[in-house]
């Protein structure tokens, strides 16, 4: 064989390998888009959704069209801290809730105090959130007003056991709805040990302590 067919050849054969590659990305891309395009057109996405964070058209589409949405029950949370490890959310739709009408604005607060803690400041090592999600602010002595940063907030339940434990219980567990994907199958409510998730009417889908209207 001469030099020439030799390279020839090898053209040809990398022109081959170069059609087989192109056809294989954009069958790939194809795939991609087709399994998203499901996900979108079908509802809100849920486990299993190669698009685990959300795109903006599957949160445009919270509620489904039975108007129902999911909801946490705070008379039956145990505080198991499933609902942060178990959303398929990166960071969890559950979110503290602050009651102020049932707070003592207690200066020793058992739902932002570590129970052994050195001090009553606000040195990290003294907070019992895990993520410094509650904001503490001096009113007049001896109260103290205690602030939800929801942005910080993992859904960990530890201020709500403190709380419930130790003071008036106004710190409760929530699924915030403008971060809620609305699951069919909510990964929380299925491993949920206190069977404390439902669905609720998205007129009122918040149940709440201490009286606030659902909104």
């Amino acid at each position: 064989m001469t030099d020439d067919r030799i390279v020839s050849d090898r053209r040809e054969f990398m022109r081959r390998i170069g059609r087989y590659s192109m056809a294989a990305c954009l069958g790939a891309v194809g795939v991609a888009v087709a399994r998203r395009s499901a996900f979108c057109s079908s509802g809100p996405m849920c486990d299993g959704c190669p698009e685990r964070s959300g795109c903006g058209s599957a949160r445009k589409r919270r509620v489904r069209d039975d108007g129902m949405v999911w909801q946490l029950d705070p008379k039956k949370c145990v505080q198991c801290g499933r609902c942060a490890t178990d959303c398929v959310l990166g960071l969890s739709a559950v979110k503290c809730v602050h009651a102020t009408s049932m707070c003592g604005y207690c200066k020793m607060c058992f739902g932002y105090f570590q129970p052994r803690a050195d001090k009553l400041n606000e040195n990290a090592e003294n907070q019992l959130c895990p993520t410094g999600a509650i904001e503490r602010s001096f009113v007049e002595d001896p109260y103290y007003e205690y602030t939800i940063v929801e942005e910080l907030c993992i859904g960990c339940g530890k201020c709500v056991e403190g709380c419930g434990a130790f003071g008036n219980g106004s710190l409760h567990l929530q699924v915030r709805h403008d971060r809620c994907l609305d699951c069919n199958d909510c990964a929380i409510a299925r491993n949920c040990p206190a069977d404390a998730f439902s669905r609720v009417p998205v007129s009122a889908p918040y149940r709440l302590k201490g009286g606030e209207s659902a909104v």
